[in-house]
């Protein structure tokens, strides 16, 4: 399912043109027009879901795979130092294009990016108390 109204859908299904590193009837992996290094990547499902919360379980095994694909080919292709693999999930976490997408940032020794966050503090019960929240949530 596409949604008309939304650019990425458009991009990964071909209606916008743009710089395409893989293509499959799943996905299309394009190279972002504001990278935050050389070789950012994105990469779009064809299909239109929102955010992770949409999205099926084999859509979800298929990305993290060819996440690893095309992680694999930049460290040979860009010869980078690293890798950053980010991915949104809305608004306060910083998506800003309501479409599922995955960011593939290689990282290069003082590229002046800084994809990180300040660590806090937990005490054990917090923490236990949280992942009990978490497991009666899966059920």
């Amino acid at each position: 399912m596409m949604d008309n109204n939304c650019i990425f859908c458009k991009i990964a299904n071909g209606e916008i043109p743009s710089t395409t590193v893989y293509e499959d009837d799943m996905f299309r992996v394009i190279l972002d027009l504001s990278p935050a290094t050389k070789g950012h990547a994105l990469i779009l499902p064809k299909q239109h879901m929102a955010n992770i919360y949409e999205m099926d379980e084999t859509t979800a095994q298929k990305v993290f795979v060819l996440a690893s694909h095309i992680a694999t080919a930049m460290k040979k292709a860009l010869n980078c130092d690293g890798i950053n693999i980010v991915q949104n999930n809305g608004e306060a976490a910083g998506q800003t294009v309501f479409h599922f997408h995955m960011h593939i940032i290689p990282r290069y020794i003082n590229d002046g990016q800084n994809i990180n966050w300040i660590p806090g503090t937990s005490e054990p019960e917090e923490r236990e108390k949280i992942a009990q929240t978490i497991k009666a949530a899966l059920n």
